[in-house]
Parts: C-alpha cells; structure tokens; sequence
C-alpha cells in the first residue's frame, strides 16, 4: 500500500468518525428543523424590543403598558422614551433605534397625508393602514382616545359667547393661541382655525410652548396670557380649571384612537398581547392615569402602567 493511499484513506476515515461523532450526540427524536410553536417563542425570547415614546407624560405611561406587556410574555425590553415631536419618533422607528410606540390615528394620518379628507374612525383607520410605510405595522385601535382639543376658560366663553370653533370667524379682536410649536404647522392648528373655520390669518398671534400642553399651557390659560389653548382631551387640568373645550363641528381634529405602531423586529406572536391591551384601554382610564402622573405624590409612568394592568389582569 502506498503512503498517498494510507494518507487518503487515514483523512476519509476521521471524517466519517467525526460525522458519526456529531449524530451520536444528537437527539434522536429531534427534528431538522424546530416547530412553528417552539420557533417563534424561542425568536421572541431571544429579541430585543425598543419601546419608545413621544415627548408628554401620557405617551410615556401607554408605552409602558405596551413594554411591561412584552416583559410578561419573555420579551427583553429596552427603553427609550420621551423621544421629542412625531417627526422625530416617527423617523426613529424607521431607522430601527425604535421597534414599538404608541400612536393616535389621526394625527399620524394627517403627518403621512396632509391632504386626507378621512374623518370617522373607520375612514381614519383605513386610510392610515393604506399609507402605513412598508416595514411598519399597525396594530388594532384602543376606543380610547385622546385629541387635541382648542380650550379657552370658562369667564373668555362667557364673556365672548364663544363655545365652538366656529364661533371665531365673528371674534373681534387678536386670538392669542398657544401650543406645541409643531402646532403651527398642523392641519388643526392655526393654519386649520383659517382654513377651515375663517378666522383671517391677521387676528391670529401663537405662542409656542413646548410641554405637551402641559403645565405651563395652562398656566398661561389661567393667567389670561393667552385666550385659546391647545390641550389633549385627556388631561385632567381640563376639568379641573372649568375650561370650556370648543365645539368641532366641521372635525377639524379627526379621530384620533390610541393604538400600537411597530416594526418588523417585534414579533408577530406579541400582537395579541398589545392588541389586549389597546382593547381593555378607556379614556377614561387615561384621564384617571394622567392625574396619579401629576401633583406632589406624583406616579411614575411605569408605576401607574403596572397598576392598571395588574387590574385589568393583563399582567
């Protein structure tokens, strides 16, 4: 026998070894390849979700909802909240720094449509789910809303006799408006007051004021700075200063139901979990968990969001 022969058939020999090593240590019962079942929660187990949210304290406390959900079914969560204006969340769940947020339909309709005429609900979501980006899924409404909503206090409304938006046109007089400063560029905001209503552009002035309609909005509210107010219809300071919300007759601010946007990387196994909790979810709920977030005993987000879906027995 030749040496190259020995060579060759000493090589063929370890290989065949080896292979029969590698089958002795495997599993006889196991499969090629794992079950849809134990593949997709394996996939979610070893998944890393961003949670993210915009830049007010109810954003941050729906996000928490959604994250504490996903941490109860296995799912490793990081977080990154408080984010800024929708321009900037919006473009973090695109570049992939943001996998999960909570979102209103409306308002993100309006961002990806300036020109859709959709009011209803149905309409709203539809056309959302026509322009959502590919790569980007939305997942099921909550009935709980929160909308922008123009207030004024309840001395300028009876004073002015003004209690609808179309009231304005008639107003004499500057409108001193406040909000976000994105506001000035929304459809509902003074641009929508023109447009929509026929308050002429030249009795508008707007102040921008960058606390999500909070505190300091309504502060100026209160100390007459201002005569009209953007606030979200769930902050509790609504109600608690007696501010008269003005009628939309014409639905400049279309529906805007509170609901999950998501990227790829969140698996599709977790959708009926968030879906469960965009279903169990109220307005009323948001009001009631927007005022544990504020005063001097004050909740933290994750708090208030681990108390209700404790209630709710969703986690």
């Amino acid at each position: 026998m030749s040496p190259q022969f020995t060579r060759r058939a000493l090589i063929g020999f370890t290989a065949v070894a080896a292979l029969a090593a590698g089958c002795s240590n495997a599993d006889p019962m196991a499969t090629s390849s794992p079950s849809a079942t134990t593949g997709a929660s394996e996939t979610a187990a070893a998944t890393t979700i961003t949670v993210g949210s915009a830049r007010f304290p109810e954003a941050e406390i729906i996000a928490e909802l959604y994250a504490q959900t996903l941490e109860a079914d296995g799912i490793t969560v990081k977080r990154n909240m408080q984010i800024g204006a929708r321009e900037t969340y919006i473009a973090a769940i695109k570049d992939g720094s943001v996998d999960l947020l909570p979102e209103y339909t409306g308002n993100l309709l309006q961002f990806w449509d300036p020109k859709t005429t959709a009011k209803s609900p149905e309409d709203v979501l539809s056309q959302l789910r026509d322009n959502t980006p590919e790569g980007l899924r939305v997942l099921d409404p909550s009935s709980a809303e929160d909308k922008d909503s123009w207030v004024v206090t309840s001395d300028f409304s009876s004073k002015n006799k003004v209690t609808s938006l179309a009231d304005l046109s008639t107003f004499g007089g500057k409108l001193r408006l406040a909000g976000n400063p994105e506001l000035a560029e929304r459809p509902y905001g003074p641009k929508g007051l023109t447009d929509i209503y026929g308050v002429p552009a030249a009795n508008i002035s707007f102040t921008p004021i960058d606390d999500g309609g909070g505190p300091l909005t309504v502060q100026a509210l209160v100390d007459g700075d201002v005569d009209l107010a953007d606030i979200y219809s769930t902050t509790p300071a609504i109600a608690e200063n007696n501010f008269v919300v003005l009628e939309d007759p014409l639905n400049m601010i279309v529906s805007q139901q509170v609901f999950a946007l998501a990227s790829e990387k969140v698996p599709a196994s977790a959708d009926e979990r968030l879906n469960a909790v965009s279903k169990a979810l109220t307005t009323d709920d948001l009001i009631a968990m927007n005022a544990r977030n504020q005063g001097d005993e004050k909740a933290s987000p994750s708090t208030i969001a681990a108390d209700w879906l404790k209630e709710k027995g969703l986690i």
